[in-house]
């Protein structure tokens, strides 16, 4: 029996493999940073959701930074990073694949807009030349390095 494979998407799935990663992100993405919204949203139980956003931040994936309401003790909130906002090609990917497999015939429940444009947003599968691969990923040639 050989050893398993080692790939990048092993070691993603080590940081955001888990159900309740993706949609503190998805949360994120929209624009809710404090943990009281993004457990609502989520449903994730407390313990969870702290654990996935300590694990996120660890990874340097989101950031912490304290705001204060008048008169409230000081809370966080968090941002994406740079890297985090990488993800956003991935979360639109898995949500273009749910609209397509588990939603229909019923409209997805949100749509992606481009904000100065209005048209659709997907993801798509490009070379460094600019050619449009199939969304099947035919034409990929993995390579081992």
């Amino acid at each position: 029996m050989t050893a398993p494979r080692t790939c990048s998407v092993a070691l993603s799935l080590e940081v955001l493999g888990e159900r309740w990663s993706l949609l503190v992100l998805r949360e994120v993405f929209l624009g809710n940073r404090r943990f009281d919204t993004i457990r609502h949203h989520t449903g994730a139980p407390r313990a969870i959701l702290t654990a996935r956003l300590n694990t996120l931040v660890a990874n340097g994936i989101l950031s912490r930074q304290e705001y204060r309401e008048a008169g409230a003790r000081a809370r966080q909130e968090y941002r994406l990073t740079p890297a985090g906002r990488e993800l956003q090609p991935v979360l639109t990917a898995l949500m273009q694949w749910g609209d397509k497999h588990l939603v229909s015939p019923a409209p997805p429940p949100l749509e992606l807009r481009h904000r100065d444009c209005g048209g659709r947003v997907r993801a798509i599968l490009t070379c460094d030349h600019g050619h449009q691969l199939p969304d099947t990923g035919a034409g990929l040639d993995p390579r081992p390095r």
